[in-house]
């Protein structure tokens, strides 16, 4: 029976949804990546997402402490981590009852039948044992004894306590998923091998795990037989995956080295932006100089310190840290340096939900400080293209001579996708105001006259000697100047140079229809969940349903009017109540704007967004 069944060959399918959930302290997010990158490898595209909660570690086996990572892999185009799940992998209660919900009736759920027991089925708030009161019967339940097993495969191998042994378990649910969708476990053997290099046991103990696991589920009954997902079409070109931190952090590294300048980041660790400055931390070798500051303020004042010096001036926060830094964005806007402050949008208000998402730092993006200051605001949709909105935002505050806010935020900070590895001299060029020569008559608010940028003179260059700080300036000498019709030129001079900003940046394009019934708006990270359900409703016969989404929000594209113009209804959905819905109005009040919101901390269901659309046309 068992050799028979190791002869059959592997269902093919187009796609599959997985989620893995556990304790924080299972490796849901090491297992989860591991199967995302060996997918990758193998050519799928990819789309995850995981999602963990704020508390450090949350007490074992409660259910706000279940930690989840879900990969949704395809040989097709793959938007979204997927709204319902083809297999869920549940290691204790708690992870089976708070996901449960996103398995597919008639799908595969695995457990680990070792952790049901009294004890953790008391936390996880259940009255009777869900394998065995019949409430599962609507799925295929594979049970599997992973505790024991692990301890049986390691019970052998020297130096290891009892807590390491149990929590490999982890790698024993990745070899039966290996198993199941036909991936190699070379891969991850490799990764074992160079993390524990110095640590001989732990390569072994988990080597051994994962092929218990994967000859578990070649020998196991209740698996009839395993699935392949064949390689994506994809444009020719070397990939890799890439988490948006860290294509953020990569996308100013590139624009350091297109610019000929050093780039400097001044930050103060909070999440879920943290790992831009752990990943620009390992590139010193390229001129890097990160600077973690003793608080939020110290971050971006040290960044506008490096900018008047001339270096690419970065400073990194989340929607707390924004607030905080209000009155030195006010600075840089005064002194009229270049400077990118990213916000990698988080849950609130106050500490909220930090580790799950929402759009709702937009309006204090656009309008969070005092006085008549404008920045520029731009958004990045995609883990994938965080690299490219990361070097257009140091572009655009070099070419301007202002700060630039780019926002992301948590879903496509921490989801990953396959990224099209990119030489910088692909990019497009960076000009910059710096001057070194001085020039008869010269005054530090000369201004360029396609942009109204000032010139940009570096400290110390002899001749370009020059005063700058917080006080309003004379709009021809930079000297201190409270004369109010000056002071009024001066406001209107900054917001004058930001509207200009619309000369230098694409225009909005739509998707699927360029007129019709329906505009669905979209910007910032909702972009896969959105052009993801317009692609399907358009599959099922509504041809007259458009999208088009925003990454430039301040100014937006000059022909966004002409768009608008061209469909019947216009809907704006967005994770908050309704932000980027009110700046349309204020700014396109002849349009009446519908909106879907969505405030859960979770991004968008493709299915209720389709529902949607259907009821508006």
């Amino acid at each position: 029976m068992i050799a028979n069944k190791m002869k059959l060959q592997p269902e093919i399918l187009e796609a599959v949804v997985i989620r893995f959930v556990g304790d924080s302290g299972d490796g849901m997010q090491l297992t989860g990546t591991q199967f995302s990158d060996t997918s990758a490898m193998f050519g799928n595209d990819i789309a995850t997402f995981p999602n963990y909660p704020s508390e450090i570690r949350a007490p074992q086996g409660s259910l706000y402490g279940v930690s989840g990572f879900q990969v949704h892999i395809g040989s097709v185009e793959v938007s979204t981590p997927g709204d319902s799940v083809d297999l869920l992998v549940a290691m204790n209660p708690a992870a089976l009852k708070t996901n449960l919900y996103a398995l597919k009736p008639g799908h595969t759920l695995i457990v680990d039948t070792d952790s049901f027991n009294k004890k953790n089925l008391d936390k996880a708030e259940y009255t009777t044992n869900p394998l065995e009161d019949g409430s599962l019967e609507n799925y295929r339940v594979i049970e599997v004894d992973m505790t024991s097993l692990t301890k049986e495969a390691l019970k052998n191998v020297e130096g290891l306590d009892n807590k390491t042994i149990s929590r490999s378990k982890n790698m024993f649910a990745l070899g039966i998923v290996y198993w199941m969708y036909d991936r190699s476990i070379d891969h991850t053997i490799d990764f074992f091998n160079k993390k524990f290099k110095a640590k001989p046991n732990l390569v072994e103990a988990n080597t051994k795990v994962l092929n218990a696991g994967y000859y578990y589920a070649e020998t196991l009954e209740l698996i009839p037989n395993s699935y392949s997902i064949s390689p994506a079409k994809m444009p020719a070109g070397t990939y890799r995956i890439i988490m948006g931190n860290t294509a953020t952090a990569w996308g100013f590294l590139a624009a350091a080295e297109k610019s000929g300048l050093e780039l400097f980041l001044g930050s103060y660790p909070i999440t879920p932006a943290t790992d831009i400055l752990h990943e620009l931390v390992k590139h010193k070798h390229f001129g890097v100089k990160a600077f973690q500051a003793e608080d939020e303020i110290a971050g971006v004042t040290s960044a506008i310190g490096a900018a008047f010096a001339g270096d690419l001036a970065i400073t990194t926060t989340s929607g707390p840290g924004l607030a905080l830094k209000g009155e030195a964005i006010g600075l840089a806007i005064m002194t009229e340096l270049p400077l990118v402050v990213v916000n990698v949008q988080r849950g609130g208000p106050s500490t909220g939900l930090p580790t799950k998402t929402e759009q709702s730092d937009l309006l204090q993006a656009m309008y969070g400080r005092n006085g008549e200051s404008p920045v520029i605001v731009i958004a990045a949709s995609t883990p994938a293209n965080c690299f490219n909105f990361a070097y257009e935002a140091a572009r655009l505050a070099l070419e301007h001579m202002t700060p630039v806010i780019l926002l992301t935020d948590g879903y496509i900070a921490n989801g990953s996708a396959p990224w099209k590895i990119k030489s910088v001299s692909e990019m497009p060029d960076i000009k910059n105001n710096k001057i070194t020569e001085v020039k008869e008559n010269w005054h530090p608010y000369d201004r360029d006259e396609k942009t109204l940028a000032r010139n940009w003179a570096i400290p110390g260059t002899p001749g370009l000697e020059h005063r700058i700080g917080g006080l309003e300036k004379d709009a021809v000498t930079g000297n201190i100047s409270y004369e109010p019709m000056n002071h009024e030129t001066m406001t209107n001079i900054r917001a004058e140079k930001i509207e200009r900003v619309k000369f230098n940046i694409p225009d909005l394009e739509t998707e699927f229809a360029s007129e019709g019934d329906l505009l669905v708006i979209g910007w910032g990270g909702t972009y896969g969940s959105l052009h993801s359900a317009v692609k399907q409703i358009n599959t099922e016969g509504y041809k007259n349903i458009g999208y088009a989404h925003f990454n430039y929000i301040n100014p937006m594209p000059k022909n966004t009017e002409a768009i608008l113009a061209k469909f019947k209804k216009i809907v704006v959905c967005e994770l908050n109540s309704g932000q980027f819905a009110s700046i349309l109005k204020t700014k396109h009040s002849s349009f009446k704007f519908l909106q879907f919101n969505k405030v859960q901390g979770l991004p968008f269901a493709n299915n209720d967004l389709i529902q949607k659309f259907k009821e508006l046309v």
